[in-house]
């Protein structure tokens, strides 16, 4: 990826959070941008949401900011000015979940102590 489009997405993952921040009320969920992967055209960018709470409040979120993308376009696009303005679509990220439940399973092996294996010489291992 050229430092351009790195740029870019970093920019405009500042601003559509920001846009996001001041124009949106979510009660009781947190809404987060992750990532934004915007292609090497500039006319079309993924945002990767993330969105702490039920699975049904996921889908209403991804369904209202997928429904308001052109105003969401509009405000970001006042303030980042492109040659092409990128049709945003957002998507779900489940990473946080993911790595959360990849440390819990690390916790639960790291509780459970493993037999020491003998060497193949039958000598026990030094440490």
């Amino acid at each position: 990826m050229s430092q351009r489009i790195s740029r870019v997405n970093e920019l405009l993952k500042r601003e559509i959070s920001s846009c996001i921040e001041k124009n949106f009320e979510f009660p009781e969920i947190l809404v987060t941008i992750h990532d934004v992967k915007v292609a090497q055209d500039l006319r079309t960018a993924q945002i990767f949401i993330g969105v702490i709470g039920s699975a049904e409040q996921k889908a209403k979120v991804l369904q209202k900011l997928n429904a308001k993308h052109g105003f969401i376009q509009n405000m970001v696009m006042k303030r980042v000015v492109l040659r092409n303005t990128p049709r945003f679509s957002f998507e779900s990220d489940d990473s946080v979940e993911r790595g959360v439940r990849v440390l819990n399973i690390l916790e639960e092996i790291g509780e459970i102590e493993l037999p020491e294996e003998p060497e193949a010489d039958g000598r026990k291992p030094r440490l």
